[in-house]
């Protein structure tokens, strides 16, 4: 710390092992005593019944916009505010330091509150540091949740992505939200990927959605059945295998990963799948991204329209297989309908998911 041994005090040269600067400035933990206080960690957690969440801020449990980038449809949030419903203007936020406007995520709080009974949670952004503090304190502002693990932009220790090596947590016990996969190319067995939160109109337009955003609707995500309640009920599924009295093995040798795995493979267990247009000629079918999202979600496959098979996915209806599976009465789903499992994490229901021409 400060190029001195936290340990001995000696005058440390180089700059081996990892930064912690979110902890205490200039804090930088060579990588043997990091894996000392991983493991104390996790005997601590572990003795607690707890594990570990990652939490993404922007799209995850919030949305913000610049003040700027407001539009005229949804101007009424700065100029009417006095008359917005409770709910909603409790959790909307003009920042004006920082010139932007922040739209809490509904069930956020409920949502924190049950989360912290199960997890030390941690904050990881993309964002800069005077951002995301400012965000932990709309979402915590009691300072309970997340204490100093509050995770920027400036502590990745790669540009561009996030990692777990600067979490003190091991890999074994900790679990991630957000709504960006690519940023964790390490850590993919952690993630639960987070359906996004668009409630401005320029987060709307960063994805290139053409859909009016939640704000100009003048409406909201329900609190009740959105992501952030959904995902509770998995976390808190998750929680409960990882730490089952039944279980025979070394609680100190669990992965909640593999459990991560497990639960997700039970989304369309039972399901059997033939695709139809929807997987180019060229590619092998194993390789495309429905195939393998089906997959990880406990669904098998066909090429043909057999008497196992329950759906055919499809984006259009005209194809022979298609046909087929409206004459033998077999669910015909748009593409779509494996994206919303994997979000919703369980079954759709079918018919929301029609399939034209």
């Amino acid at each position: 710390m400060g190029g001195m041994c936290i340990r001995c005090g000696q005058k440390v040269e180089d700059e081996s092992g990892v930064a912690f600067g979110y902890i205490h400035k200039n804090l930088r933990l060579a990588d043997d005593e990091v894996a000392r206080l991983r493991d104390k960690d996790l005997k601590n957690l572990l003795r607690h019944k707890k594990l570990i969440l990652v939490l993404d801020l922007d799209h995850t449990l919030l949305n913000s916009t610049r003040l700027a980038d407001i539009s005229a449809e949804e101007s009424y949030l700065k100029d009417q505010r006095e008359v917005l419903p409770d709910a909603l203007r409790s959790n909307l936020f003009k920042l004006d330091w920082i010139h932007m406007m922040t739209k809490l995520r509904p069930f956020v709080h409920t949502f924190l509150k049950e989360a912290s009974s199960l997890f030390e949670m941690y904050i990881y952004t993309m964002g800069e540091r005077p951002y995301a503090l400012e965000m932990a304190s709309l979402l915590d502002p009691g300072g309970i949740y997340f204490h100093s693990r509050v995770i920027a932009q400036s502590d990745s220790t790669r540009r561009h992505q996030k990692g777990l090596d600067v979490v003190l947590g091991q890999e074994s016990a900790v679990l991630i939200l957000d709504d960006t996969e690519v940023v964790w190319g390490k850590h993919r067995e952690n993630l639960i990927l987070m359906d996004r939160y668009h409630f401005f109109t320029s987060s709307c337009r960063q994805f290139g959605l053409k859909c009016k955003s939640l704000s100009e609707q003048k409406s909201d995500e329900n609190e009740a059945e959105g992501a952030l309640a959904s995902v509770l009920e998995v976390l808190q599924r998750i929680h409960r295998l990882f730490f089952d009295p039944e279980r025979g093995d070394n609680i100190m040798e669990r992965d909640v990963r593999q459990v991560l795995k497990t639960v997700r493979k039970e989304i369309l267990k039972g399901c059997k799948i033939v695709f139809t247009g929807v997987i180019p000629i060229q590619c092998q079918p194993e390789n495309h991204h429905y195939w393998k999202l089906a997959e990880k979600l406990g669904a098998t496959f066909s090429t043909e329209v057999d008497d196992t098979v329950t759906h055919v996915v499809s984006m259009n209806d005209k194809t022979e297989k298609s046909r087929q599976a409206v004459r033998e009465k077999k669910f015909l789903v748009h593409p779509r309908w494996i994206e919303a499992a994997n979000y919703l994490w369980r079954k759709p229901p079918e018919e929301n998911f029609p399939v034209s021409s």
